[in-house]
């Protein structure tokens, strides 16, 4: 019996980041706790591309995964519910945008994407250290990566 198990170990690999600008003052710290985790990782080589909302993430992803250049691509955004439907139409897009990527491409990406009811709840997940949801995507891509990387092997 074979057993394929994640790791965290990553050096030489390259991995997008794709940032919504869109709540920048949750996406930066998102963006932080990510770039960190790739660097414990031993991920030197990243590219963070900018993106103006959570809607256009999930183009520039697989646009990026497209390339075959990067091992992973992490995605980063902050939706916060509003008096309206716009939220869940944006949620439901972002997140099969994504799903639809990582399957069209077979590049794992990562959903770091908070769908928060508010503020409060938004800044609590883009807190300092591994609690950080931009910290746990980068996390999660990097095990992914590893997993792709034994079936292909």
């Amino acid at each position: 019996m074979r057993t394929i198990e994640a790791t965290q170990a990553a050096a030489g690999w390259r991995v997008a980041v794709v940032v919504s600008k869109y709540n920048d003052f949750v996406t930066d710290r998102l963006q932080t706790g990510a770039l960190a985790a790739l660097a414990k990782a031993g991920v030197t080589d990243i590219t963070v591309i900018k993106v103006p909302g959570a809607f256009e993430i999930s183009l520039a992803a697989h646009q990026a995964a497209a390339t075959r250049t990067f091992q992973a691509v992490v995605c980063l955004g902050c939706l916060i519910r509003g008096a309206t439907a716009h939220f869940e139409y944006i949620a439901s897009a972002v997140s099969h945008g994504i799903t639809a990527a990582a399957s069209a491409t077979g590049v794992p990406i990562t959903f770091g994407v908070l769908t928060t009811n508010s503020v409060e709840e938004a800044i609590e997940r883009a807190g300092e250290g591994p609690s950080n949801k931009g910290w746990e995507a980068a996390v999660a891509a990097i095990e992914m990566a590893s997993v792709i990387a034994q079936l292909k092997s």
